[in-house]
């Protein structure tokens, strides 16, 4: 695949190397525009006309992002990728969920009636708003950048969106054997509803997931458990855990997004998972971010555990201590960038560890 990214073939090399635990990747969550020297001469469409042209227009959309690529900074390994998710976990729209656009999200409300068995309607209208905005971006991409996989979640998550958090918790302890079968059809479903959406995103060379900047040779995607930190480590190996499991077999490259600090708990569990390939950390609403020193027993953890890490929103400043401390083999850095001559930095100090 030939990109806008004239370093993509070393890039690659990084982000394979780093699903085997041994590089280094520098991105950045999404991407910077200002100051950057356009790819192509490619207009931005018409402001859109309301919240609903902005998410649910595959035309308008994908005309928007098409734009946004072709004025972004590529640099360091940062992935050429259209980000066509359709809010947090939009599998639960797939199974009845309501989605509502908003000036900066997307949000999904619970659906109106929820029976024992989860079913999958090829028919929902938001299956249909999926395949077609990923259609209509590939066709605008012409192989210039990737169309993201977007972030359809699964497990207790998804469930959660569909049914209300409190029903879901409250069947860990009264019904815990409807939840298991609920989480089993969640998980055939997501399968079913991945690789047709997969078919459409893949390229010759791989696909890319349109949240936390990660690339791979086959199927790659972004695994949660939010609501876990609702819930025991006991309830986490019976009710997560398995479920993660099975996505972590079928799929070729998994990274699990850690939410939070009372989610630290259940590490262990996700360590025990041998297919899991990497684990990214969020902190959480009034802790330091990523690149903070409070967080370097954590990566070491998750090191001698086996896995790969993603660290988020680094700063210049905590770049070269991060990795005097953790290493770099492993790291998957991304920065809190604002501009090109802050990457040149960045590179110029990784280079020093790779």
């Amino acid at each position: 695949m030939k990109t806008w990214k004239t370093n993509w073939e070393e890039s690659k090399q990084h982000y394979l190397d780093w699903w085997q635990h041994k590089g280094c990747v520098v991105t950045m969550w999404e991407h910077f525009q200002q100051g950057v020297t356009p790819h192509a001469p490619i207009a931005a469409p018409a402001p859109a006309a309301d919240w609903n042209q902005r998410w649910f227009d595959p035309a308008w959309r994908s005309a928007e992002l098409d734009h946004y690529v072709a004025h972004s900074s590529l640099k360091a390994d940062m992935i050429p990728v259209a980000n066509t998710q359709l809010g947090p976990g939009s599998l639960a729209a797939i199974l009845g969920g309501r989605l509502e656009g908003g000036p900066d999200t997307i949000w999904i409300h619970p659906a109106d009636a929820v029976g024992e068995e989860i079913r999958f309607d090829p028919e929902n209208e938001a299956y249909k708003l999926h395949k077609a905005l990923l259609k209509a971006c590939k066709e605008r991409a012409q192989g210039n950048y990737y169309v993201g996989m977007p972030d359809l979640m699964e497990g207790l998550d998804v469930l959660a969106a569909i049914r209300g958090t409190d029903n879901v918790l409250l069947d860990t302890m009264i019904n815990p054997e409807l939840l298991d079968a609920q989480l089993q059809q969640v998980n055939d479903i997501y399968f079913k509803v991945y690789d047709e959406l997969y078919d459409i995103v893949r390229e010759d060379d791989g696909m890319a997931f349109c949240y936390f900047s990660i690339w791979g040779p086959g199927r790659v995607s972004k695994l949660q458990s939010d609501i876990s930190i609702m819930i025991s480590e006991e309830d986490y190996r019976r009710f997560v855990q398995p479920y993660i499991r099975q996505q972590c077999q079928k799929l070729d490259y998994t990274l699990y997004h850690l939410d939070g600090v009372g989610a630290i708990r259940h590490l262990d569990a996700l360590l025990e998972i041998e297919e899991l390939d990497a684990i990214q950390w969020t902190p959480g609403v009034g802790e330091p971010q990523g690149g903070d020193k409070k967080w370097y027993d954590l990566y070491r953890r998750i090191k001698a555990g086996g896995k790969s890490i993603e660290a988020n929103w680094i700063t210049l400043d905590e770049l070269e201590p991060l990795l005097d401390n953790v290493g770099a083999e492993g790291m998957l850095l991304s920065m809190d960038f604002h501009h090109e001559a802050e990457v040149d930095k960045a590179l110029k100090i990784v280079e020093r560890y790779r």
